[in-house]
């Protein structure tokens, strides 16, 4: 059961990593308040990033409540553990739903659990904000009740080809989990390899094994110059070390949220050397990022813990542009908050501010871009590629 406290960002920071521990926990007074969900993996696969995804968008509840709130109303925050799972997941988003009454859902990590909860939020006018990359999901019939700061597919697939192929690769592999994005990534690099000139093979599998070394023969009886891998870092952790055991010495590639500091120390330095990672590049100039920076008193910001700073202001900022403070208003006010020719802000403090002058804002986000098109989808990022040699990362290319 969720447990109301009345916290203040000044209470957040020093108490954050008490509170960080507490799954289920609503944040700020309930009484006459506006309340917020947060749904972010504490447990499964994604356990590394919901943690800290959840109290960056506590910290800026707690900044705006430290200002009065928006007009006078308190906001909540109300947390939940989807575990990485799409049954939990609808569990906890129908607690939210209907229960708690939010009127958003912020910080949905993995494409399966956004796909499942999705028709929920539209259904009962919440809004939701993702970091899911699959493009299934903003292709449902979501009435505009999702947006999405990671990039989809297509946008991921275009630079991870491009550098594949770009680093001389003709002959290349997909190796994933079957997960919403598996099946587009694989087609998108066998399209894309065969219009140049080459080739592409394919080995999609199921979690929770403590080997894939047929799954890996069976990859590298194509001979691959260049294999991507597609999972979490649990079974990342598996397929690099078999992969390094069948003798394979070619180039891999794999997204840097599977390969953090967990994955470098649980595995030797030989099976993780070479290894390329990819993600959204840090847009350092963006007052977004600075503002973020400033708030969580960090110069470290992942990219999923950006993209849940975003989706807290855009939240407060488009309830704060709307008359009617639900999921709605956010609907309809999110794109006039966040794109067009406003004052440019790092933060929902800044824009609430200029907004009860009647100025229009634009807010500025710390994880890029947030233009966001008629289904809900940013357009265009940076992405950039690092090269692990002994346990560190270093910056290689950025497409």
């Amino acid at each position: 059961m969720a447990h109301s406290i009345n916290l203040t960002r000044r209470m957040l920071l020093k108490t954050g990593v008490a509170l960080g521990l507490m799954p289920g926990v609503a944040f700020a007074q309930s009484g006459g308040s506006i309340k917020i969900g947060s749904l972010t993996p504490l447990t499964g696969s994604g356990a590394s990033y919901g943690g800290r995804m959840r109290d960056a968008i506590a910290a800026v509840i707690g900044a705006v409540n430290e200002v009065g709130g928006l007009d006078g109303r308190q906001l909540v925050l109300v947390s939940e553990d989807d575990q990485t799972s799409p049954e939990s997941g609808v569990r906890a988003a129908r607690k939210l739903i209907d229960v708690d009454q939010v009127v958003a859902i912020a910080g949905v990590w993995a494409s399966s659990v956004t796909t499942a909860i999705a028709p929920l939020c539209w259904e009962s006018k919440t809004m939701l904000l993702c970091t899911s990359a699959a493009n299934s999901i903003t292709l449902l019939p979501h009435h505009g009740y999702i947006v999405r700061t990671e990039p989809g597919s297509t946008l991921w697939m275009e630079k991870i080809v491009s550098f594949m192929l770009g680093e001389g690769a003709r002959k290349v592999a997909y190796m994933g989990l079957q997960t919403p994005f598996a099946e587009f990534a694989a087609g998108y690099m066998e399209k894309a390899a065969l219009k140049a000139g080459g080739s592409s093979a394919t080995s999609i599998y199921g979690p929770d094994k403590t080997s894939y070394r047929s799954e890996v023969d069976q990859i590298l009886a194509t001979s691959p110059e260049f294999i991507y891998l597609g999972g979490y870092s649990t079974d990342t952790i598996v397929v690099l070390r078999d992969l390094f055991r069948a003798g394979y010495r070619g180039k891999i590639l794999t997204q840097n949220y599977t390969v953090d500091q967990t994955l470098l120390d649980a595995l030797p330095t030989e099976v993780t050397d070479g290894v390329f990672s990819v993600g959204t590049a840090t847009p350092d100039a963006s007052v977004g990022f600075q503002a973020a920076k400033a708030l969580l008193k960090t110069d470290q910001i992942d990219p999923y813990v950006a993209q849940a700073y975003d989706h807290a202001n855009l939240v407060i900022l488009a309830l704060a542009a709307s008359s009617t403070k639900n999921g709605e208003g956010i609907r309809n006010k999110i794109r006039d908050v966040s794109q067009g020719e406003g004052t440019k802000v790092g933060s929902a403090v800044e824009g609430i501010k200029l907004l009860a002058e009647g100025k229009s804002v634009n807010y500025e986000g710390a994880s890029g871009d947030l233009t966001f098109n008629e289904i809900g989808d940013i357009t265009t990022f940076p992405a950039r590629f690092d090269l692990i040699k002994i346990k560190k990362f270093e910056q290689y290319k950025t497409l």
